[in-house]
């Protein structure tokens, strides 16, 4: 038994009962596509790679994700199993299609939370906020959607700040590291 579930299904129960209205059901589907498969982090991350001003940064974004993936959707995910919050009521999600993949963490939140980490890091105003912004939304849209229990958000907030604060490190490392062998 999942010992996190009383939890997680009161925190679902309460913004079902508290929040959901016309105006957030037609936002957050809308929302929750700036996570689908990493698509429009990757996106921001090529276009930063070709220009030589954000080309660091967008290396840093490529790392982070890399690791996310990696560690978050092709070790953690399979390895724990953990089923969606509708299908353990046997429902469907809200206002989405279902799911093939496990739910812990939330890939869509541990993809957001790695760019905006290195973005903040690297340029805080005002891109790194705005991409907080995006993240802390598709983060919640998650768990508005009732695709996520707030336990694989957290997870996934927590990797993927510390993914960010890994594609930071480990580019700025190589980068070190090459200016040295070059003399």
């Amino acid at each position: 038994m999942d010992i996190f579930l009383p939890f997680d299904f009161a925190i679902l129960d309460w913004i079902a009962e508290h929040l959901r209205c016309g105006f957030l059901d037609f936002v957050m589907p809308l929302i929750t596509r700036l996570g689908d498969e990493g698509i429009f982090w990757i996106i921001v991350a090529v276009i930063m790679l070709i220009f030589p001003k954000t080309r660091k940064a967008g290396a840093m974004m490529g790392v982070a994700m890399i690791l996310g993936l990696l560690v978050g959707n092709l070790t953690l995910k399979p390895l724990i199993a953990r089923p969606r919050p509708y299908t353990e009521l046997g429902i469907s999600p809200y206002l989405v299609e279902g799911l093939s993949s496990m739910s812990f963490p939330s890939g869509h939140t541990l993809v957001c939370f790695e760019a905006a980490t290195v973005l903040m890091l690297r340029y805080r105003k005002p891109w790194g906020i705005a991409a907080l912004v995006v993240a802390i939304l598709v983060a919640f849209s998650r768990l508005y959607l009732y695709v996520h229990f707030p336990t694989d958000v957290i997870a996934g907030v927590l990797l993927g700040t510390f993914f960010g604060f890994c594609g930071v490190w480990i580019v700025n490392g190589v980068i070190r590291a090459w200016k040295k062998l070059r003399g």
